[in-house]
């Protein structure tokens, strides 16, 4: 008699098929970003050809020569104006991706976001404060300071809101997150009204509607360390996020700690939307919308879902930004109108797809 000890052929076939189904998407997705960050790069007012773009950077970066091929103009255009903007913008996008992704999880609700936690909504009274009233001055850099402290404030408010006998449940995430949203809505309301500066309630608004315009170096080097290192540590955490998406007895049997593991999760994303939001202002849609999107590509898997929401979320903010600052040039439009116009009517497609038992 033969013992089988094998899995069926038929499995390790199709193992490999999805396998390599999930390195073309998530190739394909890298590449697709490599083209839109040259192609981004060179539109605007003064347009730069795409292999110009290619060369101007090519060269600041690994020192490819062939500097008389384009004009001091053009260099200055592209690499200190627009190519951190566009980075910027991918870093962005791929934190609210990646943090919605997450979210989701730990929630385990399909509708999370970024905005769900508060960290957006305490942000933005950061950014109030600091933009109306001039505490710690009006520079960008203490802008930046006032909203990632405001992000950081909303989300050890939460942290105190939903732990109760020292466990943090999804519903009281849920609750809390959505509490601590309004509250911090409120005050940032208040804080406009009670200012007597119009030109700051108008920057205001237009802080809370997202926008790249201020991205310079320095802020893409902080932000996209913070981003790295924490897309990084979530990417980790990919295997217990997968049994925390089956469920807190499925965590439990494997030997994760689920109040534990929302902690570590949450954290990591408040800190890296925190710093994305305290640099582009409140972006929506972009962590609600795209993690759907890449799990209709890769699956639910985090190992599969995270790089592919990253690369995804990075190539569909940057294109809104194209959007926002060409469509009707030279006013440019705040981010959070066209990823809300792209978002909502792909939500609505999205929802249609899913379907509910109880509905059969």
């Amino acid at each position: 008699m033969t013992a089988v000890t094998d899995r069926p052929e038929t499995d390790d076939l199709g193992y490999r098929r999805a396998r390599w189904a999930t390195l073309l998407w998530i190739g394909g997705f890298a590449a697709a970003l490599g083209v839109v960050i040259v192609v981004a790069t060179g539109l605007g007012p003064v347009q730069v050809a795409p292999m110009t773009v290619a060369r101007i950077i090519g060269h600041h970066t690994v020192g490819l020569p062939g500097t008389a091929d384009w004009t001091a103009a053009q260099d200055a255009i592209v690499w200190r104006v627009r190519v951190p903007r566009v980075l910027l913008g991918a870093l962005a996008g791929a934190a609210l991706a990646v943090g919605g992704a997450v979210l989701q999880t730990v929630v385990r609700n399909l509708l999370a976001d970024p905005h769900l936690i508060g960290v957006t909504s305490g942000a933005s009274t950061g950014a109030a404060v600091s933009l109306l009233f001039g505490v710690g001055g009006t520079a960008a850099g203490m802008l930046t300071a006032s909203a990632f402290l405001g992000g950081l404030t909303a989300t050890g408010l939460l942290f105190l809101i939903a732990r109760s006998n020292g466990r943090m449940t999804s519903l009281r995430l849920l609750l809390g997150g959505v509490t601590i949203g309004y509250v911090f809505s409120a005050a940032t309301s208040f804080l406009i009204f009670a200012s007597d500066s119009p030109e700051g309630a108008r920057a205001v608004l237009f802080w809370l509607l997202g926008s790249l315009a201020s991205a310079a170096w320095p802020a893409v080097v902080t932000t996209a360390a913070v981003v790295g290192a924490c897309t990084l540590a979530l990417f980790l955490l990919a295997t217990r996020l997968d049994a925390l998406a089956v469920g807190d007895d499925t965590a439990r049997t494997l030997g994760f700690a689920p109040h534990r593991l929302r902690v570590i999760a949450l954290a990591i994303v408040a800190l890296s939307v925190g710093a994305v939001v305290a640099v582009a202002g409140a972006i929506g849609f972009v962590g609600l919308i795209v993690p759907h999107v890449a799990r209709l590509a890769v699956g639910s898997a985090h190992r599969r879902l995270l790089p592919a929401a990253a690369l995804l979320g990075a190539v569909f903010l940057v294109l809104a930004d194209v959007v926002a600052r060409t469509a009707f040039a030279p006013t440019e439009l705040p981010l959070g109108i066209v990823t809300a116009g792209v978002g909502a009517p792909l939500l609505l497609v999205l929802v249609r797809r899913f379907r509910n038992p109880a509905d059969s």
